[in-house]
């Protein structure tokens, strides 16, 4: 079978954006035109008012494999800025994010998965921080977003071992939100962001840039509370027992 170029594929229904690394020959390892693509990609959907949403995930059985081992030969620097760019864009993304997670999450995979919100992972999905078998140093940036997810000790376990962990233990650690039977993460993937896309746009904006660690934004986020009509629109659906009709949406950026 002869599979087109590695590229990202992506489509939008139903207010989510679905990104999907596409290279099955190499169990969708990310070569540089990919990390390259990334950030602008994310750009134009986060300006996308119809996206409320976002799922990351790889074709097929895989997640992601990682960067694309004969890309790092002749520039390894160089490949390795493009991941933590790529990965600082999804993290950066003001939308909800989840990675829904098959087979592989190993290395520049696992750098993606952690950028997201959350990951959903099913049975069988196997995860691994690799720098340590190519004698790379790992971005300060990834390290401390991997730290922030499992714990110093899982995060040294991961990164000083480059051993592979299940689902199961991924799920024990942190590193993944849901672990679902096979065949089953999709369905649960559809549900899930359905219920993302119902609620307020501004309670996940704020809540996303306070769990990530912003301190000067309080009175930013009152004031749009405040002007945006949403909290007397959830209260008021919440007694009238109806789905309510939130109108803040992320600002475009321009």
């Amino acid at each position: 079978m002869e599979y087109p170029e590695p590229q990202l594929l992506h489509t939008v229904a139903d207010s989510v954006a679905t990104v999907v690394v596409h290279h099955p020959a190499k169990r969708n390892a990310m070569t540089p035109a990919m990390w390259r693509a990334l950030p602008p990609l994310l750009d134009k959907l986060a300006a996308d008012p119809d996206v409320r949403a976002l799922v990351l995930t790889g074709t097929g059985g895989t997640f992601c494999a990682g960067a694309d081992i004969s890309t790092l030969r002749q520039a390894p620097e160089e490949a390795q800025r493009l991941a933590v760019d790529a990965e600082d864009a999804l993290a950066a993304f003001p939308k909800p994010t989840l990675a829904a997670i098959r087979g592989h999450c190993v290395g520049g995979g696992s750098q993606l998965a952690a950028a997201c919100d959350l990951r959903f992972a099913e049975e069988g999905a196997l995860f691994g921080v690799t720098p340590a078998k190519l004698g790379i140093v790992y971005a300060a940036s990834s390290t401390r977003r991997l730290v922030s997810l499992v714990g110093p000790a899982a995060a040294k376990y991961l990164l000083f071992s480059g051993e592979l962990i299940d689902a199961g233990r991924a799920l024990r650690t942190g590193l993944v939100d849901e672990v679902l039977p096979d065949g089953e993460l999709a369905e649960r993937v559809g549900e899930f962001t359905r219920i993302l896309v119902s609620r307020s746009q501004l309670t996940q904006a704020a809540a996303k840039e306070f769990a990530d660690g912003r301190t000067d934004r309080d009175a930013h986020w009152a004031g749009q509370a405040r002007g945006s009509g949403d909290t007397a629109e959830g209260v008021a659906a919440f007694l009238e027992r109806r789905r309510p009709r939130f109108t803040w949406s992320v600002p475009g950026r321009g």
